[in-house]
């Protein structure tokens, strides 16, 4: 099945890689690779991202299927997932320089939202769940201007979230395959409170609950959150009785 929905679209590459390849023995190589594709993926999956593929050091993601919160619930959670993911590569430098990596990693990150194609597609042989469309390409375009260790955005992007950040107006580029240039966004920072409130979201996933204390002063505020949770389990659980008590 195929679906046509509005996508937020992720692309991350390590910069000139290509060297790092050239002067580092395969086995450091790999390790060092396959260490920061574990951190990456770690991260796209707490944030409820959906990991596209790997296309050597480079990493697609994206947002808003197989399910969703709404666009710009999608669109917050993609760019907290980007923070958090170069909070954690400059973590981890120490670490890569040990491993042989002089200069340590640096990461460009682009995002673009817009309507994809979502679904299966592929060979008779080969069937992968894949993304479709023209923001798969502008996501892609968007991480090579990137400057490193930064992440940009389209237009589209910087719209839904503009409220909880705080971007500058990069410039605008004219990708191959697009009528007009596309403007896009550098983000500075992202406001502590909506951080807060996805860490919240997310930490409801799955059998168990966590409720995050950053101070003292939120202890109320976690007593109101776990009566909200207990309400919404509550009616999930007379829903569930009443589907399952005979007619």
């Amino acid at each position: 099945m195929h679906r046509r929905k509005t996508l937020n679209i992720f692309f991350s590459d390590i910069v000139q890689f290509t060297d790092l390849s050239d002067t580092l023995e395969p086995e450091r190589l790999a390790d060092v690779v396959n260490s920061y594709l574990s951190e990456m993926t770690n991260i796209a999956l707490e944030c409820g991202g959906t990991i596209d593929k790997f296309i050597g050091d480079a990493i697609m993601v994206f947002f808003g299927d197989p399910e969703t919160e709404g666009e710009a619930e999608d669109a917050l959670r993609c760019v907290e997932m980007a923070v958090r993911m170069q909070e954690r590569v400059a973590q981890l430098q120490s670490k890569w320089r040990k491993k042989g990596v002089t200069n340590g990693l640096k990461v460009r990150m682009g995002i673009a939202t817009g309507f994809c194609t979502v679904g299966n597609f592929g060979s008779d042989q080969r069937l992968d769940y894949t993304v479709l469309g023209s923001p798969v390409n502008l996501a892609s375009r968007l991480q090579s201007v990137a400057e490193p260790n930064k992440i940009v955005m389209d237009e589209n992007t910087f719209n839904l979230v503009e409220t909880v950040v705080s971007a500058d107006l990069a410039g605008e580029f004219q990708p191959r395959g697009f009528a007009r240039p596309v403007r896009y966004y550098e983000l500075k920072t992202l406001a502590q409170e909506a951080r807060h409130e996805v860490q919240k979201q997310l930490s409801h996933v799955g059998k168990h609950v966590e409720v995050m204390l950053y101070d003292s002063g939120d202890i109320r505020g976690a007593i109101e959150e776990l009566r909200e949770i207990q309400n919404k389990f509550e009616a999930l659980l007379a829903k569930n009785e009443k589907d399952a008590s005979p007619p």
